[in-house]
């Protein structure tokens, strides 16, 4: 049975911006969120606090969280690796923060430089200190379903790698095709051997649309009782260490298809297509949305 309602996060500003090429001026990553702040998002991952030495796109995400306009009732995440991550976002008054493991032994040497294990460990004090303040941790599992390193993923190990973040105290995990070879089938293998160790309320679904398939899995994961849908407005970013990959799924056009479904997500799809121009001008690229492209003017 599908959900009567899906929160989608946005994550264009944090994981799109930090995969395009080149330097992002702080005024646009600013006027991006005030802009994705008034479309009905209630929560936005706005920055990232890594070394800028490895994503020097998020090297001002601090006067990011400064500069932005809060809107009443919208969650502002940010990326915390480590203590030192963790640091920052409380300095900049994160609503939220978020922890990245991987279901792959590759991708979490070539990624984070440790073995899967070794990164567990590393959130355990980062959790008991964002517990402490009183901050929200979600956690991000990448490549449930393939690695460029690794090759096909047991989804056993993806549960496994689910459970033990949710029993360190994050509240929601996030279940990344970050190559995007996904499909359907497989996709729903995943998430019911997830759930069977984490709620399904607990899991979001994380679609990158490298084979074109990121819509027919993310309803594949909706059919499973996932209710909760990472996305980037007008398709920003990709993963670095996958050839080819296109990008995060488009948030327009996700946001189309609920709504085309009869799926209440409480965004206003005209301003996030407005949005998703904006950025897309700015950064001299096409707007990835196919939905965005059909809606433009005079197409």
């Amino acid at each position: 049975m599908l959900p009567e309602r899906v929160n989608i996060i946005e994550v264009g500003p944090r994981d799109g911006l930090q995969n395009e090429a080149g330097t992002i001026a702080l005024a646009d990553k600013v006027e991006l969120i005030n802009r994705l702040s008034k479309a009905g998002y209630s929560h936005i991952e706005a920055g990232s606090f890594v070394s800028p030495k490895w994503v020097p796109q998020m090297a001002d995400s601090g006067e990011v969280f400064n500069s932005i306009k809060r809107a009443a009732g919208v969650t502002y995440s940010a990326l915390t690796p480590n203590e030192r991550g963790l640091d920052a976002a409380l300095e900049a008054g994160a609503d939220c923060v978020a922890v990245f493991a991987a279901a792959s032994e590759g991708f979490s040497q070539k990624n984070i430089n440790c073995s899967i294990e070794q990164s567990i460990e590393r959130f355990t004090p980062v959790l008991q200190r964002a517990q402490a303040a009183k901050v929200p941790v979600r956690a991000y599992v990448s490549c449930v379903i393939g690695c460029p390193y690794d090759g096909a993923i047991d989804s056993a190990q993806v549960a496994s790698v689910a459970s033990r973040l949710q029993q360190l105290g994050c509240y929601e995990i996030s279940l990344g095709d970050t190559i995007g070879v996904g499909t359907p089938e497989r996709v729903k293998e995943m998430v019911n051997a997830v759930s069977q160790q984490v709620p399904v309320q607990q899991l979001a679904i994380h679609c990158h649309d490298t084979y074109g398939q990121a819509l027919a899995n993310i309803y594949a994961a909706l059919q499973c009782g996932i209710a909760t849908v990472d996305s980037s407005v007008a398709g920003l970013g990709g993963c670095p260490y996958a050839q080819g990959a296109s990008g995060n799924v488009a948030t327009e056009d996700v946001v189309y298809m609920l709504q085309g479904m009869g799926i209440d997500c409480g965004l206003d799809l005209q301003q996030v297509i407005d949005a998703g121009n904006f950025i897309s001008q700015r950064l001299g690229r096409r707007n990835g949305s196919k939905v965005a492209a059909a809606m433009a003017p005079n197409s």
